[in-house]
């Protein structure tokens, strides 16, 4: 077939419509696509280009007038039929310096179409977010409300009442209330991060203090359950620094408070560096360690996702909505930093996690020294395996944390304080896991006497126990 043979057969078999019209703005020229989806026939030929065109083309003297520029961008048109209904064409006009104009053109309906649908189904997506939003924020404040009158009134009876057990039963519709208010507050949050309405507050405050803040909102009920509390700050972190302080507390307070839920023996370490500096910004490496039950590698994908537990007994036996860690990560994000886990079962568990923070002008001055996030990590893994030597029962620290444990159990069952001692054999019960199987059947008779509460049998089970040991 020959070039111009073949340059025809394409044109007037090709989807696109293809009009030539002249200076004059007679259209000289239509391919069958354009004759079809115009709906001219043969009288396209020797219309005026503005029949077609009318939003773009004029009849003017001489020819035509327009206002699209030829041999340059191609434009969203309206083309119109011969009976004057119309449809979107996405066109390029050419002008073939020979005084003639070619305009390649293609029906764009169905695109137009799925593109306006798009946007009706975002902005019903839209609406339908900001209304939960606004749905959540109003049964969160709706449900504070009730609560803290039950957590005032809650703490006004315990200061006036001296009956132990009413102060037990208060003190434990004072936590109700306290996690409550925790869980409201995650659930607020959440809902603001995923409509994407949350800001940070940056302001100047005291790092070292606000560190102090935090260690003392968790000293009290990590030592009441044996374990150690250790809190390092490596002397290069800056005194003052810029950035939201108390979504800083935030991260670190979820993940202390589930460090010490999933945690009966050994310890809970909190250490910061920093680890990098540019200009007046500054990257802050924090890491929270603990020997507790750990989490299997197969498992460690779900921590971060919403309303997700490791597994449902997780949910059942410490509680919780799942959605500490992942508005945590959100947080961290938004400060620029990332967050991270290394975890075995039955190995403790350390979260890392990185934000950046600017600097006040004296602080930014100093060039100070930044630590080697690797080696850091590193370090912090070798003194994290050593701390696994807990549960390897026979060993020297093994024995220890057991006749700690075991001394702080029977002083309870003394003092007739259940609540203590069940945290206190839930730690002898983890530290003789890898026991042979006599030492394992006497540690569950006496974790099972001490949840009846019966002195006699946990007395007896006890030191059955001792001896075994």
């Amino acid at each position: 077939m020959k070039y111009e043979n073949l340059t025809q057969y394409v044109v007037e078999h090709m989807d696109e419509m293809i009009v030539c019209f002249d200076q004059d703005g007679v259209i000289t020229y239509g391919n069958p696509a354009a004759g079809a989806r115009l709906e001219f026939g043969e009288e396209l030929v020797g219309t005026h280009i503005s029949e077609i065109f009318p939003n773009a083309f004029w009849v003017a003297d001489p020819g035509f007038g327009t206002d699209v520029e030829f041999n340059e961008e191609n434009y969203e048109l309206m083309a119109y039929r011969y009976n004057k209904t119309c449809f979107p064409i996405d066109a390029k006009f050419i002008d073939t310096k020979d005084g003639s104009y070619l305009c390649l053109s293609k029906d764009i309906t169905k695109r137009s179409f799925l593109q306006k649908r798009i946007k009706q189904v975002e902005q019903d997506a839209e609406d339908a977010m900001k209304v939960k939003s606004e749905f959540v924020a109003n049964v969160t404040h709706e449900l504070r409300t009730p609560v803290n009158g039950l957590l005032g009134n809650t703490r006004e009876l315990i200061s006036r009442l001296q009956d132990e057990e009413c102060l037990r039963i208060l003190d434990l519709m004072e936590r109700g209330c306290n996690d409550m208010n925790a869980l409201i507050n995650n659930i607020l949050d959440f809902s603001k991060l995923e409509a994407g309405k949350f800001t940070l507050e940056k302001r100047e405050f005291d790092f070292r203090k606000m560190i102090d803040y935090v260690k003392s909102n968790h000293s009290y009920k990590i030592t009441e359950k044996g374990l150690e509390f250790f809190v390092t700050i490596s002397p290069e972190v800056p005194t003052n620094v810029i950035g939201d302080e108390l979504r800083i507390v935030q991260v670190l307070n979820n993940l202390i408070s589930n460090a010490t839920k999933f945690t009966s023996v050994g310890k809970i370490a909190v250490e910061v560096v920093k680890t990098a500096q540019i200009l007046n910004r500054a990257e802050l490496f924090f890491l929270v360690t603990d020997t507790g039950i750990g989490i299997s590698k197969e498992n460690q994908d779900k921590l971060f996702k919403s309303f997700s537990q490791v597994d449902a007994s997780i949910s059942r036996k410490y509680g919780g909505t799942g959605l500490g860690l992942n508005i945590s990560k959100q947080l961290v994000e938004l400060m620029g930093g990332s967050i991270d886990v290394q975890s075995e079962a039955n190995q403790g568990t350390m979260f890392s996690f990185s934000v950046w923070v600017e600097l006040p002008e004296t602080e930014a001055k100093v060039a100070g020294a930044t630590v080697d996030r690797d080696a850091f990590l590193s370090d912090a893994m070798h003194r994290q395996e050593e701390g696994s030597q807990l549960v390897e029962f026979g060993s020297a620290l093994n024995k220890e944390e057991i006749e700690k444990n075991m001394s702080k159990l029977v002083l309870c069952v003394e003092m007739d304080n259940w609540e203590k001692a069940e945290g206190f054999m839930t730690a002898i019960k983890q530290l003789t896991d890898n026991a042979p199987q006599e030492i394992r059947t006497k540690a569950l008779r006496l974790k099972m006497a001490v949840q009846k509460a019966d002195y006699d049998k946990t007395i007896a089970a006890y030191e059955e126990l001792q001896a075994a040991l």
